[in-house]
């Protein structure tokens, strides 16, 4: 079986055990591919990358919840009766 690998920067399961922060560096604020058995396990994410990468989802589902509301009727409150 083949699998795509979604990062310019691969390492071993070895390698990220003997040394973790350099796998990090080793990405330079990208993603490093880990692999097991030349098979993509995981992905080690900078923290910085992973905050900005949330972000982007909420963004997006944000957006899709206002694309799914913005014909709904509008209803007048006042502040008062809340």
């Amino acid at each position: 079986m083949m699998h795509t690998i979604l990062a310019e920067s691969t390492t071993s399961i070895s390698e990220l055990k003997k040394n973790p922060m350099a796998v990090v560096d080793q990405g330079d604020g990208f993603p490093v591919a880990v692999l097991n058995r030349n098979q993509p396990a995981f992905y080690c994410i900078p923290a910085e990358a992973y905050e900005i990468l949330m972000d982007k989802l909420e963004d997006l589902e944000l957006a899709q919840l206002v694309e799914e509301r913005k014909n709904q009727p509008e209803i007048k409150v006042s502040l008062d009766e809340l």
